[in-house]
């Protein structure tokens, strides 16, 4: 496993929480819920990985890193056009596994673990254009609150947060079709996201499109979702892996179907993965959950 060693933030090997935390993509997309109607869903997020992306896109080794989310997401519809959003890590687990000599494999460094709070996103979606618009147009405004620990473990290096407040606005746009007698749907999402703290600002994007395959059942859908750096910041250094890190930048495909168990309630489960990226986790991550959809 390779040693560690101080890095600057920029060559830090991280792990970007790609479909849960960036909120790129957001369950509703640009179609706002109506006044009192919502969609709730409790899920787990994790991911395990040895090799990572560096800042110059190649592929390097790391001591055995995971981290396993437990996150709440809502969207409730406080008017017909106004929908308040939330989606925060109940408990977050990261850990690292023991670093070890190459040579003698003896231990280095002894592995370790934190549990506690992550990060909490809060915001509102407004509804630009009317309710049951064809091509449904929205803005979004998500505040991320740093409620998670930035650091812990005796290298400081385990981390639920990145300790830093940001503000992410968005652009969303979108239509329903039909296509051989299936129902579908795409959607496109922009935004600018401002950090605080000695971060660098981002530029996120992300594309869907999804597919009723069963009748009231079944929906299939798929995600490209991404994140490019500004680069107009330094955070400064820190000694070892982390969750979090500075001029991160990626591009993530992710799939996901989502079940109706009954009208309203229903399982999904889904994995992504970057196909290229600057100091990101470089395996894919995995998610499962349980939704109430009373949209319906």
């Amino acid at each position: 496993m390779a040693p560690l060693i101080k890095i600057p933030m920029k060559k830090l090997v991280a792990l970007s929480l790609l479909l849960v935390l960036t909120v790129v993509a957001t369950a509703g997309g640009p179609w706002v819920q109506s006044k009192g109607k919502g969609y709730y869903k409790l899920s787990e997020w994790w991911l395990v990985f040895d090799q990572h992306y560096t800042d110059a896109g190649l592929l390097d080794p790391n001591v055995t890193t995971g981290i396993f989310n437990t996150t709440a997401y809502a969207e409730y519809g406080i008017t017909n056009r106004f929908t308040g959003v939330f989606n925060g890590v109940l408990l977050s687990r990261n850990y690292m596994n023991n670093i070890r000599s190459a040579t003698t494999e003896e231990i280095l460094i002894k592995g370790e673990s934190i549990n506690a709070l992550g990060d909490i996103d809060l915001g509102v979606k407004y509804g630009i254009s009317k309710p049951g618009a064809k091509y449904p147009l929205a803005a979004s405004i998500i505040f991320g609150i740093p409620t998670g620990t930035p650091s812990a473990g005796s290298q400081g290096n385990l981390q639920t947060g990145d300790g830093e407040f940001n503000q992410l606005i968005s652009l969303h746009g979108g239509t329903s079709f039909s296509l051989f007698k299936k129902a579908l749907y795409s959607t496109a999402e922009f935004g600018f996201n401002n950090r605080s703290n000695g971060f660098s600002d981002e530029f996120r994007y992300g594309l869907e499109v999804g597919m009723e395959v069963v009748k009231q059942k079944l929906w299939v859908n798929a995600r490209l979702t991404g994140i490019e750096s500004f680069k107009n910041a330094e955070a400064g250094e820190i000694t070892s892996v982390s969750i979090f890190a500075n001029n991160t930048e990626f591009t993530s495909f992710g799939l996901e179907a989502s079940y109706y168990v009954s009208s309203k309630w229903g399982i999904s489960a889904g994995m992504a993965g970057a196909f290229r990226g600057e100091i990101i986790a470089a395996a894919p991550s995995y998610t499962a959950g349980i939704f109430l959809d009373l949209t319906r």
